[in-house]
């Protein structure tokens, strides 16, 4: 019995190298077109059949470039390689030209960022999809990382890094570069200064009484019977049971801890659950103005276009921005959504995520290269009516449900 006995194939003409050769073997199969794509109706056999025939003229799958900060890059690739494999997955080669090491130390050094398909059979809409996903997570990575440079010996380097696996640690001179999410970062500032502050206080002259046999012959704070063996993932020390929290993801914390990490984001920081109203760092002063079209967009031709028009504004970085005090560029962009009932919908979710300021942030702009400047966030637009996925416009079926995943994953929905 067959189950499937018709299905349709959208080829797009940007794709091939030769639009003549392309209609030629296409004809037998009777194309409607629309713009630069066509449509082709048939049984699974007969597609896979006219996919084999186009293999060949496919154009190459090598997607451009992206120009990335290296010290954000050298983070990423030290502590988030669980993110980058789910990006490239077991299709993808990530390379990194010119070498992170002989660039990392310069402050504005940049570097390119490959992603080549493993195989040649992968289409150029699924590799600029997955350059899509990495800029996406580059970005966010970006606007959370915060530089912080420290006095501390070697001696507590090692007792840090093993307190704080989310933030990596360079020795520079006499002193030690942090470089990690803000939240981190807060965390181990505020440690810190503690420590600092108890030293002072502390004689300098150690009698017997303070010698390193009488300091642990009683029970360390780590086995104290106020503690459980159980680890706060965010100081990672033991919990003290009197100020142990737990959420309802069953992930625990100290108490302290978690205060510190829900004002910053109110989320589980271990499976990121989100607990309240999420509020981004989307610049203020910006506009959404909506307004529709008669035109349609390519897949839904039934309906009318909804055309969205953000306006950010230029200004002065906040202390939740990468770089406080300094100025911004303010930007202009416009996005479409079908007029259905579906993208009626994803308008008003997009509405509270704008006025949640989570639609941009400022950071490094991943197409100019440059830094202190608007960009979009991690909920993804259409910018073109036309093109599909590899020109972030129409035809792409499954638009709408993946940036409602991303608006839930938000708290929006």
């Amino acid at each position: 019995m067959s189950f499937i006995t018709d299905i349709a194939a959208t080829i797009d003409e940007a794709n091939f190298k030769d639009p003549k050769t392309l209609k030629k073997i296409l004809h037998p199969y009777n194309p409607k077109k629309k713009d630069s794509c066509y449509t082709v109706q048939g049984t699974y056999e007969e597609v896979e059949d006219l996919f084999k025939k186009l293999q060949g003229e496919h154009t190459s799958t090598h997607v451009k470039s992206v120009d990335v900060s290296a010290a954000v890059m050298a983070y990423i690739e030290k502590k988030c390689q669980n993110e980058l494999s789910k990006i490239r997955g077991n299709s993808f080669d990530i390379e990194t030209q010119p070498d992170l090491r002989t660039v990392q130390n310069n402050p504005k050094g940049t570097v390119q960022v490959t992603l080549r398909p493993c195989h040649p059979s992968i289409s150029l809409d699924r590799a600029n999809m997955v350059r899509q996903r990495f800029i996406t997570f580059y970005q966010r990575t970006a606007s959370d990382l915060q530089v912080k440079t420290i006095p501390v010996s070697p001696h507590q380097k090692d007792d840090l890094q093993k307190r704080f696996p989310h933030l990596l640690f360079q020795a520079k001179q006499n002193n030690i570069e942090v470089t990690g999410p803000f939240m981190h970062i807060s965390l181990l500032m505020e440690r810190h200064l503690q420590h600092t502050s108890s030293s002072k206080k502390s004689p300098v002259h150690k009698g017997p009484a303070d010698s390193r046999s009488s300091r642990t012959s009683g029970p360390s704070p780590r086995h104290s019977k106020d503690c459980e063996d159980e680890l706060c993932p965010i100081c990672m020390d033991s919990i003290e049971r009197a100020k142990k929290v737990s959420l309802p993801c069953k992930h625990s914390f100290c108490r302290d801890c978690l205060k510190t990490a829900f004002d910053y984001k109110p989320v589980c920081p271990t499976c990121g659950e989100l607990y309240g109203t999420l509020t981004g760092t989307q610049p203020d002063g910006g506009r959404m103005i909506v307004n529709t079209t008669s035109s349609c967009l390519p897949g839904y031709e039934k309906y009318r276009t909804i055309i969205i028009e953000y306006h950010i504004p230029s200004g002065i970085q906040k202390e939740e921005h990468p770089n406080p005090g300094q100025p911004y560029e303010g930007v202009s962009r416009t996005a479409y959504l079908p007029d259905s009932t579906e993208g009626r919908r994803i308008l008003k979710l997009l509405r509270r995520a704008f006025d949640q300021k989570l639609i941009f942030t400022v950071g490094r702009s991943t197409t100019s290269g440059r830094n202190n400047i608007v960009t979009w966030n991690d909920i993804h637009h259409k910018t073109s009516t036309h093109g599909g996925p590899t020109h972030y416009g129409y035809p792409d079926p499954d638009y709408l449900s993946r940036v409602q995943d991303e608006l839930k994953v938000k708290g929006i929905e």
